[in-house]
């Protein structure tokens, strides 16, 4: 296995990655990375069998699990009971009642509500000067649809991006101790807000996911008052910052490439071609041998899903971006038993969102040079400067 140095804070590789990532992959399905002291799976064939290999998991093996600070305390309090960070059982108990609130039909509902709110954001965008359509569409969009699909009202989506904002942080490589310190009183008023409304609804069910979620039962089991609450912190955190990336990388890959059709093949490529997650840990659980290295239990290997995706062995041409491709399937989404349960809605807002965008602004075009934010493992942009004439 070769080895690799590249920080992830350096600000060519937070410009460009991929270069980076075709290296890794040239020297095999392993490559050391130096910064984060683990071998990386480099390609597409790669990065899908250890998605799928139960040896693997996302859970830390108890008898590694490093003491958590007394400043963490909150935020690692919500994480304690993510299905995200879970193997089964628990996983599949978790997982299982999710689903049973979050249905395809559930889902598929939002369409009307996604339409209304995609031309209502077109509505305000300034006819005559450059804006950022990052805050003026690609964040409020996602933000509020989870809202609405939770009970929460519409009011309170800027006080759940600004607390799911600090929470996420914490997965980026530039995190500091201040980052720490806001996550962790993020989290707590996340979750003492959540405590309360998770309360009234029980009181006072509707049809929304958060009664749906206190209602879902398997086999006499329900989810706990806090294991509810982190549910909805993950739906939100992981649904706005995949979502908001992906609009936003999207919208400029669309404009780069004078990309004016867009249909479900395009969606795909949007997210194969930029993804808004980069890098995804597992830990061993048993000794295991693959692709010439040894892993003992309690190692961990990086997933990089966006190399994965720019693959050639399974996309030809794959630095390219072409709207019409095949559809082969990407890793942006993870697979295996943590493929994210927001998918469908993910592709659902992006299939609505974005050809009703081109169609009321034909002209739409970039009006600076676009700039991505120092948030490895996210890829996403700082802002996106754009006009409409």
């Amino acid at each position: 296995m070769q080895r690799f140095s590249k920080s992830p804070t350096d600000p060519a590789f937070v410009q460009n990655p991929y270069s980076f990532y075709d290296r890794l992959r040239a020297s095999g399905d392993l490559a050391w990375w130096d910064e984060y002291a683990m071998p990386c799976a480099t390609t597409h064939r790669a990065v899908q069998a250890i998605l799928r290999d139960r040896r693997f998991g996302r859970e830390v093996p108890p008898e590694i699990a490093p003491k958590i600070p007394d400043h963490l305390d909150a935020f690692f309090k919500v994480e304690a009971h993510s299905m995200l960070e879970l193997e089964p059982p628990r996983h599949t108990r978790l997982r299982g009642l999710v689903l049973r609130a979050f249905t395809s039909r559930r889902i598929k509902a939002l369409e009307p509500e996604i339409t209304a709110l995609t031309h209502e954001k077109i509505d305000t965008f300034p006819n005559d000067v450059p804006f950022d359509i990052l805050t003026t569409f690609c964040q409020p969009i996602p933000v509020i649809v989870i809202a609405r699909l939770l009970g929460v009202p519409d009011d309170m989506a800027p006080q759940l991006l600004r607390w799911s904002n600090d929470m996420v942080a914490m997965y980026q490589a530039s995190r500091t101790r201040a980052t720490e310190d806001a996550a962790a009183h993020s989290a707590r008023d996340f979750s003492d807000f959540l405590r309360r409304y998770v309360e009234t609804r029980r009181d006072d069910p509707r049809d929304d996911l958060i009664t749906h979620l206190i209602a879902a039962e398997e086999q006499g089991e329900k989810l706990s008052t806090d294991e509810l609450i982190t549910t909805c912190i993950l739906l939100l955190n992981a649904g706005h910052e995949a979502t908001v990336h992906t609009l936003g990388n999207g919208i400029k890959t669309l404009l780069e490439t004078e990309t004016r059709e867009i249909d479900d093949l395009t969606v795909e490529e949007i997210l194969r071609y930029d993804p808004p997650l980069h890098i995804f840990t597992r830990f061993a659980y048993e000794e295991i041998t693959l692709h010439g290295h040894t892993f003992q239990r309690g190692d961990q290997v990086a997933l990089l899903l966006a190399s994965a995706n720019h693959d050639s062995d399974q996309w030809p041409d794959a630095q390219r971006f072409d709207p019409a491709r095949p559809v082969t399937q990407n890793t942006s989404f993870g697979g295996g038993l943590h493929f994210c349960v927001g998918a469908p809605l993910a592709r659902l807002e992006l299939q609505i969102a974005l050809p009703i965008l081109w169609d009321r602004c034909p002209n739409l075009r970039i009006a600076e040079p676009p700039h991505y934010a120092n948030t490895y493992h996210f890829h996403g942009l700082e802002r996106l400067m754009v006009q409409t004439s």
